[in-house]
């Protein structure tokens, strides 16, 4: 079998989705971490999936393994395995929280990961636990930041 490993260490430039404004009283951001997940935040829940950068770099998914509704995660924990014909790597929860929702289109298209990673590419949904965790995640510039210190290495 691939070995298994995080996102974070098999990643390549690619562009980036900038935040969406919604008209009412709530607005949506998205987020990134330094293991390639992103985070579109709409109040108390978060859509999470991986950047275009960490996709480019894995290459063709062919297996997604999603957690299950109800899952509570601590941030950092293993939510997450996608399997491109290179490797398998795992998706960190980006925050604590409940899984409420999975993409389940990704059991027979995969590649909605690779067509689509910050559209109907999302892995699952989540409702933040604590709020005050996503300050410890990098906006857009700093994630543009970081993958363009990975890309001179």
């Amino acid at each position: 079998t691939a070995p298994r490993h995080g996102i974070g260490a098999a990643v390549r430039a690619d562009t980036l989705q900038t935040p969406l404004m919604v008209s009412g009283r709530r607005r949506r951001m998205l987020k990134y971490t330094k293991d390639h997940e992103w985070l579109r935040i709409d109040g108390d829940v978060a859509t999470v999936g991986i950047t275009p950068y960490a996709q480019e770099k894995l290459g063709d998914l062919v297996f997604v393994e999603l957690p299950s509704v109800g899952t509570k995660l601590s941030k950092g924990a293993v939510a997450a395995t996608v399997e491109s014909v290179k490797a398998a790597s795992e998706v960190y929860a980006p925050v604590g929280g409940e899984v409420l929702t999975v993409n389940e289109r990704l059991t027979d298209e995969p590649g909605l990961v690779n067509t689509e990673p910050t559209g109907n590419g999302w892995l699952f949904r989540m409702k933040i636990a604590d709020a005050a965790e996503l300050d410890t995640l990098l906006d857009e510039q700093a994630y543009k930041n970081l993958t363009t210190a990975q890309d001179d290495h």
